[in-house]
């Protein structure tokens, strides 16, 4: 019993590391990508579109272009220069915000190309060191709740270098870059100490593989009806979060909030405790399948709350700040599980030969382009609608497009099921 007792604590301790580890990587890298979100850069534009508008276009560019290349790099990345990896990019990144301070606007705005291409890998890199794990779950969504708090953190960050640093917006995104170097690099050593997955990991989880090309080709081309819906559906929830995230300053202005610098924290600290608690929880359905399963039905639930909530604001029941709150909360029970738990369940269900990563990039290949579409959409198509305004009916387009989607994929991997237990039970024949 004492023996057994050591196990559990030192296997709880390296969990702790390992996600602590985890989130604090995938916090500081926002430094690197976010904080020139929070300047306004007023009465700026080029070419008849708006400035801050083009530098997040310019960064999603590159962001974008990063997951299509991730879709191969990430899904045959060697673990044993992950670390190396995950630096270099770092640095380039940091070195494009210290390009865009130097080089006079619009000039600076290639700078964003080359900040967003490498930083679009880090995902894939930090979440390789947790998937296929007995507790990936709690890991994977501490993990995730960092993308919802550190952007709010850093964007106050941000605020905080221009008001009492006293540097321009320009020179702001690499100061607060600079800030989280030291953590970045210690956060990362963290990573490296984390334990590879034993066999009971491998057991209960299956194992994970790189992926060679003739693999994603025959996966896709055999699953090409759900993968086709989920990719339908993420591509609309990346770009309805993104848009979220990038205007979290105009939507909180035209919501009477403007000035103040808490609400980008605590709002968003308060959906990432509650979706921590909620998915983390999931770890405790044993059978991978039935996981799988309750994924797609949070998937619904969610959207269903973010359209309760929507009408209750439009109808003036439910006040801005509570809005914001629930329709971020929704938003985001839908969009975690997809950057990890999602498809970590579904290749432990099914047991196919493959990696987490490559579904993500996958995913994410295509979710940052409808981010940009969104983006221009916004600029020519809908200039004449208020931030708010154009958030409200993103929110009720984004609900029609998931409960279908997700419900084709639910229908599928459920026949899926059903068709592998029918050829067992003929085999035991």
């Amino acid at each position: 019993m004492k023996s057994k007792m050591r196990f559990n604590l030192n296997e709880m301790r390296w969990i702790i590391q390992a996600s602590l580890a985890a989130f604090g990587t995938y916090f500081c890298m926002y430094a690197f990508r976010k904080p020139f979100s929070v300047a306004t850069f007023q009465d700026i534009i080029y070419w008849g579109i708006d400035y801050k508008i083009l530098l997040i276009i310019a960064q999603i560019i590159g962001y974008t272009l990063s997951k299509f290349i991730g879709i191969r790099v990430i899904a045959t990345l060697p673990q044993q220069r992950r670390a190396w990896y995950l630096l270099s990019f770092i640095f380039v990144a940091e070195l494009s915000l210290l390009c865009f301070a130097l080089i006079p606007r619009p000039y600076n705005i290639i700078c964003m190309f080359f900040n967003g291409l490498p930083l679009g890998m880090v995902w894939g890199i930090v979440f390789s060191y947790l998937e296929g794990r007995r507790f990936t779950e709690i890991m994977g969504v501490i993990l995730c709740t960092s993308f919802i708090v550190s952007s709010g953190m850093v964007k106050s960050v941000g605020i905080y270098v221009m008001e009492y640093v006293e540097v321009t917006e320009f020179w702001m995104p690499v100061i607060t870059g600079a800030i989280f170097i030291i953590p970045l690099i210690l956060c990362t050593i963290g990573l490296e100490l984390i334990p590879k997955p034993t066999v009971e990991d491998i057991r209960l989880r299956s194992k994970r593989n790189p992926m060679t090309y003739i693999d994603r080709k025959r996966f896709f081309k055999q699953h090409r009806l759900p993968m086709i819906a989920l990719i339908i559906f993420y591509t609309i929830l990346t770009a309805f979060r993104d848009f979220r995230d990038n205007f979290t300053r105009e939507l909180w202005d035209g919501l009477g909030y403007g000035g103040d610098i808490s609400v980008y924290t605590t709002a968003e600290l308060i959906i990432a405790f509650v979706v921590l608690i909620i998915l983390g929880l999931q770890f405790l359905i044993k059978d991978n399948f039935k996981a799988f399963t309750w994924y797609h039905n949070i998937i619904i639930l969610a959207l269903i709350l973010m359209g309760i909530s929507t009408l209750g604001f439009q109808k003036g029941i439910v006040n801005p700040y509570l809005w914001m709150i629930a329709s971020g909360f929704g938003l985001y029970m839908c969009y975690v599980p997809f950057n990890s738990l999602f498809f970590d369940r579904m290749i432990a269900a099914f047991k196919f030969k493959a990696n987490a990563g490559y579904f993500i990039y996958m995913a994410d290949a295509y979710g940052y382009l409808g981010s940009i579409l969104v983006l221009f959409y916004k600029n020519f198509a809908s200039a004449q609608l208020s931030w708010v305004k154009f958030f409200v009916y993103g929110t009720y387009t984004l609900i029609v497009i998931g409960v279908i989607t997700i419900y084709t994929s639910l229908i599928y991997f459920k026949q899926k099921k059903e068709q592998r237990e029918l050829s067992t039970q003929e085999l035991h024949i």
